[in-house]
């Protein structure tokens, strides 16, 4: 079956929905595929009958199919098409659901294993300051490839804290959000989050979405994230 590709200007067209029940794709989902693949950047997303398949080209994750209203017939569907080490699967099941992994492990079977669990959040962008940095702190930004990305250097010049978002359309995907060990709780992570949300709200980014560690979790609904699910974050450890 061809396959279409889902752009930030296609984010309401049918092309860019797979095959689902009545219920629909929620429209999080979407968004927070197309702008991953912007901050990655990885492949335009395929539409498949199941959701969406990302060629992202890194040693650690080769490709990644992103499936939705998720049941055994469709995991399993795209599992098949992720045959060798560095595939990744993120497993999206019909309504809310707390904890995922369980059920979709029993679809999987012994070649898969899951990583941490994680939650789709979503924001609507609004004016906001980054918040005051600790003495000596520097906050650097900078757009560039559709791209928006954050550092907060060091009284040293050394790396304290980093982020950036993918920009796809009127929405943006913050990614790759850190605080090195030795700078953790000064709220740098904060600062880092709503630059990055005042940075993409510039930029003409209306709301964002992302993808949240359970660590992660807790910081973003403190900067006032809602969190919609939990999905399942699987990769294949064997490539039988």
């Amino acid at each position: 079956m061809p396959s279409a590709s889902l752009t930030s200007s296609s984010l309401a067209s049918p092309l860019a929905t797979p095959d689902a029940p009545a219920c629909g794709v929620p429209s999080h989902v979407r968004d927070w595929v197309a702008g991953w693949a912007v901050s990655r950047g990885a492949s335009d997303p395929r539409t498949q009958p199941w959701g969406w398949t990302l060629d992202v080209g890194q040693p650690t994750q080769v490709a990644r199919h992103v499936v939705v209203e998720a049941d055994a017939e469709r995991v399993r569907d795209a599992a098949a098409q992720a045959q060798g080490q560095g595939w990744w699967l993120k497993v999206f099941l019909p309504g809310s659901c707390a904890e995922p992994e369980a059920l979709v492990g029993q679809w999987l079977g012994d070649a898969w294993a899951f990583d941490s669990a994680a939650f789709l959040m979503s924001v609507e962008l609004t004016p906001t300051e980054p918040g005051a940095l600790p003495p000596g702190y520097q906050l650097r930004t900078w757009t560039q490839g559709g791209v928006v990305r954050v550092l907060v250097a060091a009284p040293d010049g050394s790396l304290a804290a980093r982020g950036q978002a993918g920009l796809a359309g009127d929405v943006a995907v913050p990614d790759q959000i850190l605080t090195t060990p030795a700078h953790q709780r000064r709220g740098l992570g904060s600062v880092v989050v709503r630059s990055l949300q005042q940075q993409a709200l510039t930029a003409g980014a209306s709301r964002a979405v992302l993808g949240a560690t359970t660590e992660g979790r807790a910081l973003y609904e403190s900067l006032g994230w809602r969190a919609h699910t939990a999905f399942a974050s699987a990769f294949r450890a064997s490539g039988e």
